[in-house]
């Protein structure tokens, strides 16, 4: 519902921390930073890309930070490259971050707000990532996860005291935000109204140019649209499996393997004896005996265990090792000195006297030599082909490592090496929408699409049975496609743009037609061109917001117009024009104790409290001072896309 709202208010929701993730954007912060020692040269004007109240922003930062929003931008769509991310204007919006943390900073510092260590080293407590197995802070696993993000901890201080120095600073200005009820009522009646009108589409097709562009107008078409053509970074790889096979008959043990195993585990193929038992502790030995009395009287061990309020329990199978560790020594003694069926002689335990009855008795004959032999061989089977399958993967890990190609060490084992098609970082194969990479590749492709060409590595497929080696042998790099190799699609945009001209000159011509009086259905049925019909829309705000976000454009429009006014609205790729005509707005009512209201009134002041943030940070930038450097920031950019 609050995407409606944010339509009316028309405000920019920027991006200043967001209150409630504080301590995540904290970290998020750090993820983002890196050394900052590398610079560009030859930028013009010195490698900082901004100043901010007199700190510097270095190129080197901005450049790494791109990067980790990049890293962070492909968890969500894997397909994303550098140019295409810098096409959507990735790098502003990283360097608006770090100029908003510079700013929030400084301006704290400034009216002398601080951030101890003992404050920063509670945040880093905190943060997940840094605890152990007991779900305490672990040093080691702190320094592991700095050493991932090549983040030092110095750096990661400074992020999270300049973090904490902006929840100081932006948590007072938005707390307890709240909009008058009289506002609130304004907004929250908007969900109970009705609109009616109509929405017609001029499709640009109908107004393209059946002549195609000259050489001149489709280059410079191309060379403009350029970033609508970037097509995704594409790599082949090459591998080979392998599994126990390749270590032959290594893994067979010998019959003296076997009789050594046998005399070190004599005692597991010895004769043995499990017990189930029924069990009642009692607190002296008084009250043991006269229960055994009882049940050896003809009654049962249930009935006297429940006439004293007590209740039996159930053992086993247990040996007598088991037993002892369980209770004490004197019980297992003399549990199994009874025979089936039987009470036991009361013993004592640290917890007081038991009662028990041997309910079962599990008797396993001892095996010889010849009758464990099966067992042994398929244990000793296992374990060798385990060992032997460590020292080939170390000794091929070690090969691989030292320069040796994946092919040599794959002759060498008999393995066939194949190779992929052109795979995405998704695993789909690049031009095929259902064929995707070998499934055995599957724990491979993240590593594949950070490695470079020809350094071939091992990773496991199955735990300790089948294993990759596996090498990028081809990496085509994310950029535009030629202009030859996608001239008919080009051209095909160029008439579908060009349509979109006229298209848009046909709904002036309807507007100034619906402004004369005419309705949307006359006024468009006047063009010469065969254009679809007009759709009548009649629905209430409750049925818009029903749609969550997948709210068409011109229904949206419709949506936030005047009664009795009408606009026209570019479709989306160049598809055509919206004509929008509003008839009737039927207001709606609601009440105070309506739970769309108190809603409506949460909603709406943690949008304002968002606003007062975003004032805020707008103002602390201005009060500070922020200067940029355009060359360096276009020299970054060049050298992101790999322009340089």
């Amino acid at each position: 519902m609050i995407s409606v709202f944010r339509k009316f208010l028309s405000s920019k929701i920027g991006i200043a921390v967001a209150l409630a993730f504080l301590a995540l954007i904290a970290f998020a912060f750090a993820a983002m930073d890196v050394s900052s020692s590398g610079t560009f040269g030859g930028v013009a004007g010195g490698n900082r890309v901004a100043v901010v109240g007199g700190e510097k922003i270095d190129s080197s930062e901005l450049s790494t930070s791109a990067t980790s929003a990049l890293d962070s931008a492909r968890q969500q769509n894997p397909l994303i490259s550098m140019p295409a991310f810098l096409q959507q204007g990735g790098l502003e919006e990283v360097l608006d971050q770090l100029i908003d943390r510079s700013a929030i900073a400084g301006f704290a510092r400034k009216y002398g707000l601080r951030a101890g260590d003992n404050l920063v080293n509670s945040e880093i407590i905190a943060i997940p990532a840094f605890r152990g197995a007991d779900g305490n802070f672990d040093e080691q696993a702190y320094r592991q996860a700095l050493s991932t993000q090549g983040l030092t901890d110095s750096l990661v201080r400074n992020d999270l005291a300049g973090s904490l120095l902006a929840k100081q600073v932006l948590v007072p200005a938005s707390f307890g935000a709240v909009m008058p009820d009289k506002l609130v009522s304004r907004y929250a009646v908007l969900l109970k109204e009705n609109r009616q009108g109509s929405i017609g589409l001029i499709p640009s097709l109908a107004f393209a140019p059946e002549a195609g562009p000259t050489n001149n107008q489709l280059q410079a078409f191309y060379t403009a649209n350029r970033g609508d053509y970037i097509r995704p970074e594409r790599r082949v790889l090459r591998y080979a499996t392998f599994d126990v096979s390749a270590i032959g008959e290594a893994a067979e043990p010998t019959q003296a393997e076997i009789a050594a195993r046998y005399e070190r585990d004599r005692q597991n193929y010895a004769a043995s004896e499990a017990r189930s038992f029924s069990q009642l502790i009692v607190p002296t030995q008084q009250a043991a005996n006269a229960i055994r009395a009882r049940v050896q009287g003809g009654g049962s061990l249930e009935t006297a265990a429940s006439e004293a309020g007590l209740a039996v329990a159930k053992l086993g199978p247990l040996a007598r090792p088991a037993m002892a560790a369980q209770t004490s020594s004197a019980v297992a003694e003399a549990a199994f000195a009874a025979g089936q069926g039987t009470l036991a002689a009361p013993a004592r335990s640290g917890l007081g006297w038991h009662v028990i009855r041997v309910d079962n008795v599990e008797r396993t004959a001892g095996r010889g030599l010849a009758q464990a032999t099966p067992e042994i061989t398929e244990t000793l089977r296992a374990e060798k082909r385990r060992l032997a399958l460590s020292d080939l993967t170390a000794d091929i890990e070690e090969r691989l490592e030292s320069g040796e190609a994946l092919a040599e060490v794959a002759r060498e084992l008999e393995l066939e090496v194949q190779t992929t098609k052109p795979l995405l970082g998704t695993g789909q194969v690049y031009g095929s929408e259902n064929e995707g990479a070998p499934p055995v590749l599957a724990p491979a492709l993240k590593t594949a699409f950070a490695m470079e060409e020809g350094e071939p590595q091992l990773a496991e497929v199955e735990r300790g049975e089948t294993f990759l080696m596996f090498e990028v042998s081809n990496i085509t790099p994310s950029a535009a496609a030629p202009l030859s190799e996608i001239r008919d699609a080009v051209v095909q945009a160029w008439r579908q743009a060009e349509g979109s001209k006229a298209a848009k000159a046909a709904a002036d011509r309807v507007l100034k037609r619906l402004a004369g009086g005419a309705t949307l259905a006359q006024a468009m049925s006047q063009e010469e061109r065969q254009l679809p019909p007009v759709d009548a829309i009649a629905m209430s705000r409750e049925e818009l917001s029903a749609r969550g976000r997948q709210v068409p454009a011109p229904l949206a429009l419709l949506f936030s117009m005047a009664e009795g006014t009408s606009k026209k609205l570019e479709g989306p790729q160049n598809a055509g024009w919206f004509v929008v005509d509003l008839d009737d707005i039927e207001p709606g009512t609601i009440a105070k104790d309506d739970p769309e209201f108190q809603q409506t009134k949460q909603e709406l002041g943690q949008l304002i409290a968002r606003e007062y943030a975003d004032q805020l940070r707008v103002a602390m930038r201005e009060e500070l001072g922020v200067e940029r450097n355009a060359a360096a920031i276009d020299a970054v950019r060049k050298q992101l896309s790999g322009e340089n």
